[in-house]
């Protein structure tokens, strides 16, 4: 069924049922040794299908590295190293798909996801994640393969912009009970994310669900504002209307 499943560059209603039954195993509660053989599998289905995730749509991509950076936190030590090196993995062969040029459809996903977790999963951010932001580095550093490449330092560019979002992110907690406070620094992380469209509508996003928490409905109605004018001038852009 190979060339079924590369149809559309991957992005067919056959290759989204196959997905999903491997993003299932992802977010069901596995054993350990269940989880290794899904991290192995899901290698294996990158590398046979790479189109499927570095081409065209990126939903594909941004559920995966999603769903993997969760286990990134996980309390099990050996389970957060098989996550961060499938992760690097997933950064890897997106550089090697471009010709080692770049890797910004993973990278751009990974920012975006952890943005997302960040409102989704309590304790993202802490050690435990920092330690496997710890370990892609160490990846891209000790790869030779690529030594003399850009990737190690966009790897490095990577990990330290999640290490800002999360900064950013610990000082929204402190201000959790001022909604104000609060919104302004979502604000100033959103206008950060200014030359990138997907990220920026993120916190945009984000900043309506705290106003709309609030009651601030007339603050809500002005943030899907801005991501309509958003998405209208990236499809304009893109001459798609």
């Amino acid at each position: 069924l190979k060339n079924q499943l590369l149809t559309d560059h991957g992005h067919n209603p056959l290759m989204k049922k196959v997905f999903d039954v491997y993003l299932c195993f992802l977010q069901k509660n596995q054993s350990e040794t269940a989880l290794k053989n899904v991290f192995i599998a899901l290698r294996a289905l990158i590398f046979k299908f790479p189109s499927t995730f570095y081409e065209g749509r990126a939903d594909m991509c941004s559920a995966l590295c999603y769903e993997i950076l969760k286990y990134c936190n996980s309390k099990l030590s050996s389970i957060r190293t098989e996550a961060s090196q499938l992760l690097y993995f997933l950064m890897r062969n997106n550089f090697d798909y471009t010709g080692k040029k770049s890797f910004v459809r993973t990278h751009l996903q990974v920012i975006i996801s952890v943005s997302q977790l960040i409102a989704d999963v309590v304790g993202i951010g802490g050690t435990r994640f920092q330690q496997s932001l710890s370990i892609i580095n160490n990846c891209a550093n000790n790869d030779r393969i690529i030594k003399h490449t850009t990737f190690p330092s966009d790897v490095k560019d990577l990990t330290k912009r999640i290490r800002t979002v999360l900064m950013a992110t610990a000082q929204m907690k402190e201000h959790e009970n001022d909604p104000e406070m609060l919104v302004d620094l979502q604000y100033s992380l959103a206008k950060s994310y200014a030359s990138t469209p997907e990220l920026r509508k993120t916190w945009l996003d984000s900043m309506a669900r705290i106003h709309v928490k609030n009651g601030d409905l007339s603050e809500a109605a002005m943030c899907y504002v801005h991501v309509a004018a958003l998405v209208a001038e990236y499809l304009t852009r893109k001459g798609m209307i």
